[in-house]
């Protein structure tokens, strides 16, 4: 990966949408060369999709949480199916600690949580639940450095 192909990641990450020529003005490239390296990206697994960003509280969904739960090992080949259909869950991630699972969740109403809660802790076991109340940082990419160009070449 080059300076280039850094530049295209950054501004993908930043707007989903901006333009082939957008990015072609950015990058000193041309718009069929800016494709191609789009779907060199997306071959080798490093663009794995395009997303819009949405406002959860004007779709209803007025309650975001993280839903820790503590797992045995055997139970994961249940829950992560069952997890995995449900969805009011926009990420569950395997950690290290007294929990096995952190879910991050968002529904209408606090009993709407309650509810999925009850579930899991009867299907699954013991929860540990937190409300967000506010959030400083948005999800966002990773934005990549422009290393100097002889860098990057000795890297690859």
């Amino acid at each position: 990966m080059d300076k280039i192909d850094r530049q295209i990641i950054n501004m993908l990450q930043q707007n989903a949408r901006v333009s082939l020529k957008q990015m072609s003005q950015t990058c000193y490239i041309s718009s069929p060369a800016i494709a191609a390296r789009i779907s060199k990206l997306e071959k080798k697994g490093i663009i794995t999709g395009y997303h819009s960003t949405v406002n959860l509280e004007k779709l209803n969904f007025h309650v975001k949480a993280f839903v820790q739960v503590q797992l045995e090992p055997r139970q994961k080949k249940e829950f992560y199916p069952y997890i995995q259909q449900i969805p009011n869950v926009i990420e569950c991630n395997c950690v290290t600690g007294d929990f096995s699972e952190v879910m991050e969740v968002v529904f209408p109403s606090t009993s709407d949580l309650d509810d999925f809660i009850n579930v899991i802790q009867q299907k699954f076991g013991k929860t540990s639940t937190q409300i967000v109340f506010s959030t400083s940082v948005q999800h966002r990419g990773v934005t990549l450095n422009m290393p100097e160009d002889n860098q990057d070449e000795q890297a690859q």
